[in-house]
């Protein structure tokens, strides 16, 4: 029986086509680690640039003491924060989006592709794809374990965009070739 006018039926592939769990955290972890870096850098410049002032007690039974950051710490840290704030827009965002991988999914050699056209999927749709991981933390990150028993090993925010993670060079891809844009 034909249905004319009908698109085929979706390729099901086996759940080995899709990156496991085990190799997309490492991945997040290598992505998070230079904004954590630089803005543990802006705490630690705002922290030590502080003044501490104390005041002895009349009695003296002990000291009272306040602590405040100063004003360069301040703006280092500013500094700091903008400069990681950039770094994730670039890298999750524009490399992500135009490329299907961020620094840490090219380490570990998988990338984010639309499950429908098999393409990355834009600066845009990336930055909403980040900012859709927000459900994934909703109820406990219980958004972030699915991977770990779905077929296709999505996570909640992967389900709301349509996209998938499989490994650079895979033999399950469609034959079309997947176009990067450096």
């Amino acid at each position: 029986m034909t249905y004319d006018g009908y698109p085929p039926p979706a390729q099901v592939l086996p759940p080995d086509a899709y990156v496991s769990w085990f190799t997309r955290v490492p991945a997040a972890l290598v992505d998070g680690a230079i904004p954590f870096v630089l803005i543990g850098i802006g705490y630690g410049v705002a922290i030590g640039t502080g003044d501490s002032v104390c005041i002895e007690a009349e009695t003296g039974v002990g000291a009272a003491c306040d602590s405040a950051i100063s004003g360069p710490g301040v703006a280092v840290f500013t500094l700091m924060w903008l400069s990681a704030m950039g770094f994730w827009v670039w890298n999750l965002g524009y490399r992500q989006g135009r490329t299907g991988q961020s620094i840490g999914k090219s380490v570990m050699k998988f990338e984010v592709l639309s499950d429908k056209t098999w393409q990355p999927i834009g600066f845009g749709l990336s930055i909403v794809r980040q900012l859709a991981h927000f459900v994934d933390q909703v109820l406990c990150y219980i958004g972030y374990l699915f991977p770990l028993w779905d077929s296709k090993r999505q996570t909640l925010a992967d389900k709301i965009m349509n996209t998938v993670c499989v490994p650079v060079d895979s033999p399950y891809l469609p034959q079309q070739q997947v176009q990067r844009y450096y």
